[in-house]
């Protein structure tokens, strides 16, 4: 008998439940006679957690509502293995769990951090003889893995981010030239503006767009955002400016560290980004006398899943669909990669990238000759990138006017 867990990690997004119904469904077409589920991600399986997902998924509603569901459904989690060295006792325990159960594969939905877990446990298997093989199939709103051409999750966040966006503005125009106004949208990003950069996708013909975007791939002047900001009032009463969470000083300070030097940080030593938006709305108060109404998108930007792109979820669902393939051909170390085809019209090859260590650990940020620096703003390259990802809408199951959604018993 052979037989799958499958674990979800890091942050939610909207369609991480399409590339669980993925994996569930292929590996089932394959052959696997069992697939399991790990709660709450590499924590829960140190602590023996684990379900039948046929209890859940044997049902085809249940699938449906799954691919509909927000977050992640098996629950997640942010732990670090460490070195095997200081930690073999963890490594062994893992393996002590996989063999009590016979699961013989093992697949992980993630970003960056999950990705070193499944590099981690690879090598130790290889190192140490283990039988079972893992996989690791994308997953980030963040869009900053390597290789892959995008993530499941980040399109319909941009979605989400885009249509946010345009309300922001049409709310912020309401009192037109009778009163100066001034938005900051925070949107999530801590090294990698890509989510921020969705922000342009707001502009269209029956929206003007934002004003200003600022990302983290170039360093942060507060001088010189002041004086913009002073600019564009100058010619527009009403300004909306999208920014990154992780923008920095040329000194390298997170600009939300003005408001808390003692930021948090997680297991894996990553500060916990917040206030951004309310440091800038402080400044131009103190150096302009205006007010500036800041505006965090935080975790509502991960979870709209009334608002998923259709691509987004489809897609989704084939890297799941694909993890499972090669989970059942015994490939290990390995993630599952999209590759954008040239052309006019967007095409995507479903492959996979065969070293997981040139994955792990490495963030992919917005090339430079994307980004409009002079005018703090991103380029068409950018936007032409952008707009295939959030096409399509997702027909929601409501019942008595709201969306339905799968939940663990």
């Amino acid at each position: 008998m052979k037989k799958l867990i499958v674990g979800q990690s890091g942050g939610p997004t909207a369609v991480i439940n399409g590339s669980l119904a993925g994996v569930y469904i292929e590996a089932k077409k394959q052959g696997f006679d069992k697939v399991y589920g790990m709660l709450n991600g590499i924590e829960g399986l140190l602590q023996d957690k684990i379900v039948d997902l046929d209890e859940y998924f044997n049902e085809e509603h249940n699938l449906e509502l799954l691919k509909r569901t927000p977050s992640s459904f098996l629950g997640t989690c942010r732990f670090k293995l460490g070195k095997v060295e200081d930690h073999e006792d963890l490594y062994e325990k893992i393996f002590e769990v996989l063999d009590k159960h016979k699961i013989d594969s093992f697949i992980y939905i993630g970003g960056n951090d999950s990705m070193d877990t499944v590099e981690s446990l690879s090598d130790y298997a290889k190192d140490h003889g283990k039988k079972q093989n893992f996989i690791g199939v994308p997953k980030t709103i963040d869009n900053d893995l390597p290789i892959t051409d995008h993530c499941p999750g980040f399109g319909s966040a941009c979605k989400y981010i885009a249509t946010t966006l345009k309300e922001v503005i049409s709310d912020n125009a309401c009192y037109g030239d009778t009163k100066k106004t001034v938005a900051i949208v925070e949107i999530m990003g801590r090294h990698a503006g890509w989510l921020t950069a969705a922000a342009s996708l707001a502009k269209d013909e029956t929206c003007p767009g934002v004003d200003a975007i600022y990302l983290p791939e170039v360093s942060f002047d507060i001088d010189a955002f002041v004086k913009d900001v002073e600019e564009l009032l100058q010619k527009k009463s009403n300004i909306v400016i999208a920014v990154s969470e992780g923008i920095r000083t040329e000194d390298r300070k997170f600009v939300c560290e003005l408001l808390d030097t003692n930021l948090q940080t997680d297991s894996f030593g990553h500060k916990e980004l917040v206030g951004c938006a309310d440091a800038l709305g402080r400044i131009l108060r103190d150096r302009l006398g205006i007010k500036a109404r800041p505006i965090t998108l935080s975790i509502l930007q991960r979870a709209a899943s009334h608002l998923a792109s259709k691509t987004d979820l489809e897609e989704a669902i084939e890297c799941g669909k694909l993890g499972a393939k090669l989970a059942y051909e015994n490939k290990t170390g390995k993630m599952v990669v999209m590759t954008r085809k040239p052309g006019k019209e967007y095409k995507i090859k479903y492959e996979v990238f065969d070293d997981i260590h040139k994955i792990a650990n490495v963030e992919k940020k917005i090339p430079l000759d994307w980004i409009d620096v002079d005018n703090n703003y991103v380029k068409d390259d950018l936007v032409k990138y952008l707009k295939p990802l959030i096409l399509g809408e997702v027909e929601q199951i409501y019942k008595d006017g709201i969306p339905q959604h799968l939940i663990m018993k």
